[in-house]
């Protein structure tokens, strides 16, 4: 089960990223961003200090695909679900408890991101549990570095026998 744990070849990509520079304003959508280890990704209202759990905020496309198809609609942009990263191509909840490199950054996995309470206000009625399920993950900066648009995104293979870089993921 081990192997089949750490066994990923696939490699995902960035499709789009956006910061949420305070509460309730709107997503400023970028080409570029710099993940750092003090604030998370440079710019989001969202950051938090070295080791926060919650730096970063990624979703798969695929799922929002899905919750569009759940809600019946022909369009769904990704400023509504309040994610900083859309990736496609590899299966994020495979990269929970693990490390994985983001453009030049690496981040490490520490959890499901599930819908908050807006999601119903911004999907509209029957928005919070189309998403169940399809909240994306939260993720930690290990090691800083630039994230683009079309970066790819990789599983590393574990680091610290299976410990995240800089320490424990307390």
């Amino acid at each position: 089960m081990k192997k089949m744990l750490e066994t990923m070849p696939q490699v995902g990509k960035v499709c789009w990223i956006g910061l949420r520079p305070g509460r309730g304003e709107p997503i400023q959508v970028v080409d570029q961003v710099n993940a750092t280890l003090a604030s998370g990704l440079e710019g989001d209202r969202f950051n938090g200090p070295t080791g926060a759990k919650r730096q970063i905020t990624l979703i798969q496309n695929e799922h929002i695909e899905s919750v569009k198809s759940i809600l019946d609609r022909s369009e769904l942009s990704a400023e509504l679900l309040r994610r900083n990263i859309v990736v496609s191509g590899i299966n994020l909840q495979a990269l929970k408890d693990k490390h994985f490199r983001i453009g030049e950054a690496i981040l490490f996995g520490t959890g499901n991101c599930p819908p908050c309470s807006q999601m119903e206000t911004a999907l509209g009625p029957g928005g919070y549990n189309a998403m169940r399920g399809h909240g994306g993950i939260t993720a930690r900066v290990v090691e800083e570095g630039a994230i683009d648009l079309n970066a790819k995104v990789t599983m590393l293979a574990d680091r610290l026998c299976g410990e995240p870089a800089g320490g424990k993921d307390n």
